[in-house]
């Protein structure tokens, strides 16, 4: 499922994108009864953008952002949740996601595989980026 490519305003040679394609995983996810008490499937999409000059240049992990350590942590937190609508998963795993300091931006779509009659899938897709929260904060202050 293709997720939108970012405009070539934003490219920088700095900037690294990791793509974490169609991560498929089950869990609980729905109002319905039946969604209630059974795991149904959902793919997760994530795309990253960290600096990775410092991984280019020393070539070791430490300098790196680590997409395991992130892929882990999405699995454990969908596979061992309950939610109730699409929306709140995909915020909750953009928020893992944005956990991680080194990540300046990031965008998550999850698709829930036939919740639609005569559709393969719906979806929800959610960005975030440091500069925003940046943003909101001064705005608040």
């Amino acid at each position: 499922m293709p997720m939108h490519a970012l405009h070539d305003e934003h490219l920088d040679h700095d900037l690294a994108t990791i793509r974490i394609k169609n991560l498929r995983l089950r869990t609980y996810i729905g109002i319905n009864d039946d969604e209630i008490q059974n795991r149904q499937d959902v793919v997760i999409n994530v795309v990253i953008r960290y600096r990775a000059a410092r991984a280019v240049q020393f070539n070791h992990i430490s300098e790196a952002l680590n997409y395991r350590t992130i892929t882990k942590q999405l699995i454990a937190h969908v596979e061992d949740g309950r939610f109730a609508l699409l929306e709140r998963m995909t915020r909750e795993v953009l928020d893992i996601v944005m956990q991680h300091e080194q990540v300046l931006t990031a965008q998550v779509e999850i698709d829930k595989p036939h919740a639609l009659r005569f559709s393969d899938s719906v979806s929800i897709t959610l960005s975030d980026s440091r500069e925003d929260h940046i943003q909101t904060e001064s705005v608040g202050r």
